[in-house]
């Protein structure tokens, strides 16, 4: 019989979809690494499991602990699904930008959820950073999880995702883009696939009121550059220990409203219903054509699914009160 023994074995090995009709200026063949086949549906379980696995290795999760985690929703979700296959309690501190969805399936999972507001300096008291450290120094027999200095984040994706790609693609991939949030998804795959490959291309989508871009292109940590943006789970306004800039060759910058109707794009063009960080994707995708030849084979990731942003991206109302449409 054919049968996992629980779902965190259902985790990788997701499938590559040709793109055609959103990417037809493009002369290259596109292939979208969908992590939605995962079973929390983004690609956040994979460090989610690795991050659990190496901290009861070494001691820092004991039995019957509780995670604590600040998260925009998806590495929430996958904790949560570690956590109760391997019984431990999780706290999830969230920005109140996320979407209600997000919020309402981490409870629905057993997590507790505290939110947060999102429009506060990282080390403001409260903020999801700060919040989550001093839950976690409150908390009895607690371990707090620290995605974005928590380098098994990046390791999960070298030791997984990075060598999926190459497989699938045999060994033809010769660019990588994908969103970068904690930078464990970029920096995994990249190191990964350079090693096979120098020649590989590893471009990062950024947002608009993020620092990454211009702190790879200068060096200079740039407060100018922050201010809040609606785009959920890439960017960021600290400079986390998974994003290895020495692995990326550029940053393409997207705006709020382009990744929120290029996430529509998706879902109306290609059927596949994304969530707002596959959008920003694309639309980067789009605005790096120039980079791409009929002989590239370019690898995109899409995150998380469209089922977490139905009252926003996927929300008539919400797109116009935005004034993201007419």
């Amino acid at each position: 019989m054919d049968y996992k023994n629980n779902i965190l074995e259902t985790i990788g090995n997701t499938p590559l979809v040709k793109l055609n009709k959103i990417v037809a200026e493009i002369d290259a063949l596109v292939l979208a690494k969908m992590e939605t086949f995962n079973p929390g549906h983004s690609a956040k379980d994979r460090m989610a499991v690795k991050m659990i696995a190496d901290a009861e290795a070494d001691g820092r999760l004991k039995p019957g602990g509780t995670i604590i985690e600040g998260t925009s929703g998806n590495t929430g979700m996958g904790l949560a699904l570690a956590a109760i296959i391997k019984g431990y309690q999780c706290v999830f501190v969230i920005a109140d930008k996320q979407s209600k969805e997000k919020i309402d399936t981490l409870k629905a999972m057993g997590a507790e959820v505290v939110v947060c507001p999102s429009a506060v300096a990282p080390e403001d008291p409260r903020s999801y950073y700060s919040v989550s450290k001093r839950l976690a120094a409150e908390t009895p027999n607690s371990w707090y999880v620290n995605q974005y200095e928590n380098l098994s984040n990046t390791q999960a994706h070298y030791e997984s995702t990075g060598p999926e790609i190459w497989r699938q693609t045999d060994g033809k991939v010769t660019h990588f883009v994908v969103g970068v949030g904690t930078g464990g998804t970029v920096s995994g795959v990249a190191k990964y696939l350079k090693e096979q490959n120098p020649d590989i291309k590893v471009w990062g989508i950024d947002t608009y009121g993020s620092v990454f871009k211009k702190y790879h292109e200068t060096g200079i940590f740039d407060e100018n550059e922050i201010y809040p943006y609606v785009t959920e789970g890439i960017g960021e306004d600290i400079l986390p220990a998974n994003v290895d800039f020495s692995l990326i060759d550029g940053f393409e910058k997207v705006t709020d409203k382009d990744a929120a109707i290029y996430t529509q794009k998706l879902a109306k063009e290609e059927g596949l219903f994304m969530g707002n960080s596959a959008g920003a994707a694309i639309k980067g995708l789009l605005q790096l054509k120039d980079h791409f030849t009929k002989d590239d084979v370019v690898v995109i990731l899409f995150h998380d699914h469209g089922t977490r942003y139905v009252g926003k991206m996927y929300n008539p109302d919400w797109m116009k009160k935005q004034g993201y449409t007419d």
